[in-house]
């Protein structure tokens, strides 16, 4: 049975990328830190996400990289305790050299959230979801 799940990145540059993830708050591992990797857990449940040189995911990955800038590759979301700490994260992501494509706002009148990209143009959100205004039904 699976008991871990692992998001690889590709990334131009791996220091960058740790240092960018580290002022959001996530920790770094102590497996697979060097030039060409590294890793990060987010969260309470210990997710890892690994971080790739460019070249060296593509070797194991069997295929050219996407350009995460101009093409969506995939939305990685977190979930945020309240609508502050979706502020908090935008702040924090533009800080560290994000860009913010979605600033924080209401949607449904029960979420709450942001959306930001990271130096290497993946594209992240946060969103705090009010589950009693959430619509029953």
């Amino acid at each position: 049975m699976t008991k871990q799940i692992w998001l690889n990145l590709p990334v131009k540059n791996v220091a960058r990328s740790l240092e960018f993830f580290t002022a959001l708050g996530f920790k770094p591992t102590a497996h697979g830190n060097s030039d060409t990797s590294a890793g990060i857990m987010i969260g309470q449940h210990n997710f890892v996400l690994m971080l790739f040189k460019d070249d060296v995911l593509s070797a194991f990955g069997g295929l050219p990289i996407a350009n995460a800038s101009v093409n969506t590759e995939v939305v990685i979301s977190l979930d945020a305790e309240s609508g502050e700490e979706v502020d908090d994260w935008a702040r924090k992501a533009e800080e560290a050299g994000g860009t913010i494509y979605g600033k924080p706002a209401e949607n449904q009148g029960w979420m709450y959230g942001c959306g930001f990209a990271d130096p290497d143009g993946h594209r992240w959100n946060v969103l705090y979801m009010d589950m009693e205004k959430m619509p029953k039904g």
